[in-house]
């Protein structure tokens, strides 16, 4: 088993497949029945989450609570690294995020990016907008790769 990254050339279908099929991937998973969100891979080593914050989210203060920002900013970050590898499932090792302002309701955008790393250990960051364009968290990751492969997962489906 190869220990690099199986990274899809950009210009080819084949990433395009790929990036697809993560989308796929996330929309299959069943935490995501829980969030209006939507991702999208929009180039090799970054990722955008759209999604709703509202009161089903809040917690007793009446503002977003803490778990939505982790999801998203791992999920964007998570997606970021894993767009270079087109075999395995990449895992979060660690998370660090530090809130910058609450948010009670609105469209939020988790912009997702990789940093470094394509052969076991990918680090990646990603930034929450609120509808204003402002900051509103940010957070970097850690991901390896497993010995998951992506083609054996239900929701990954690679069409063309």
């Amino acid at each position: 088993m190869s220990r690099t990254a199986t990274s899809p050339d950009s210009g080819t279908s084949g990433a395009q497949a790929h990036f697809r099929a993560l989308e796929s991937l996330y929309a299959s998973a069943p935490i995501n029945a829980l969030f209006r969100s939507r991702l999208e891979i929009v180039a090799e080593g970054r990722s955008a989450i759209r999604f709703e914050v509202d009161e089903s989210l809040h917690h007793a203060a009446g503002a977003a609570h803490g778990t939505v920002y982790f999801k998203m900013l791992d999920d964007a970050a998570f997606y970021a690294a894993n767009s270079l590898v087109s075999d395995r499932f990449l895992l979060t090792t660690g998370f660090n995020l530090h809130f910058t302002a609450p948010i009670r309701s609105g469209s939020v955008v988790a912009h997702g990016r990789w940093v470094s790393g394509k052969r076991r250990v990918f680090v990646a960051e990603a930034s929450l907008l609120d509808e204003h364009g402002e900051e509103i968290g940010r957070g970097t990751g850690t991901f390896m790769r497993s010995h998951i492969a992506l083609s054996g997962l239900p929701g990954y489906v690679v069409e063309g």
